[in-house]
């Protein structure tokens, strides 16, 4: 993706809190992840949660990165990540990795925002951007993510629960929408036959904590498999040359494969 498509999604989502990469991912790449979601559904058994948030017709799979390799393509994808780090900054975190998939008959999960449970004045600037990539077609009808456009910029977050007007962010298989994290927005409701399946890509900037546990959540041994920007982005790195250190240290040089020491912020200040 070229710079000035970048900014042009980076700006979308400035003003109206969302945007859509059409066609962002290759055709192979989403019939793999599908297949593999299928597999892991069977092996771990999943079921609906059964509360309103995650819904009652809803299965969803976490912690995505430790079921398998070709998950490890999803959080540095070229389409998706260069919008994600001009949103937050280059020292972003995977915040958490997810499925969701909408059964017929699921009703609309109530609008929210990402942001919410954070403890700072609304608005401020973005703690938090989240992406949902379109394993299967995104229709009013079939539940597409609702948004309400520029409900970012507001003072305050929705009331759980509370009814409000919103619009269908509609996109073909292999699309991805990517909003800020203060957007109101929800799944929506499914009135077909057919599921709605979504892999939701979510990311933090570097001084939030994770939603998902990363470093606890993946083993050291999986994560040294892992290219360096993955490792970065799961929390191996150090943020402005502080926030993560261990001893003056990145992380990621105690999985032994870091090839240069990570300045820390004191030392280049003189």
């Amino acid at each position: 993706m070229d710079a000035a498509t970048v900014r042009a999604h980076v700006e979308a989502i400035e003003r109206d809190g969302y945007t859509i990469v059409e066609d962002g991912i290759e055709p192979d790449l989403v019939d793999a992840l599908a297949a593999d979601l299928d597999r892991l559904e069977r092996e771990l058994g999943v079921e609906p949660a059964g509360n309103s948030f995650e819904g009652a017709r809803t299965r969803r799979v976490y912690n995505l990165l430790a079921h398998g390799e070709v998950w490890q393509r999803v959080p540095v994808h070229p389409s998706v990540l260069p919008i994600v780090a001009g949103v937050l900054d280059p020292g972003c975190l995977v915040s958490s990795l997810s499925s969701i998939a909408i059964l017929p008959g699921e009703t609309a999960q109530p609008i929210h925002a990402d942001d919410q449970l954070i403890p700072l004045p609304k608005p401020h600037p973005p703690t938090v951007c989240n992406s949902m990539w379109a394993l299967t077609d995104f229709t009013e009808a079939n539940g597409a993510t609702r948004v309400i456009p520029a409900s970012h910029t507001r003072d305050h977050s929705p009331d759980y629960g509370h009814p409000y007007d919103s619009v269908a962010a509609e996109m073909a298989k292999g699309s991805v929408l990517v909003w800020h994290g203060s957007l109101w927005h929800g799944g929506g409701a499914n009135a077909t036959g057919e599921r709605r399946v979504g892999i939701a890509m979510n990311y933090c900037a570097g001084y939030i904590r994770q939603q998902e546990n990363q470093q606890l959540g993946l083993a050291p041994a999986l994560v040294r498999t892992f290219e360096p920007r993955l490792q970065e982005l799961v929390g191996y790195g150090i943020y402005l040359g502080l926030i993560g250190h261990i001893d003056k240290r990145a992380p990621a040089e105690l999985l032994g494969d870091a090839t240069t020491a990570s300045p820390m912020v004191w030392d280049l200040v003189g």
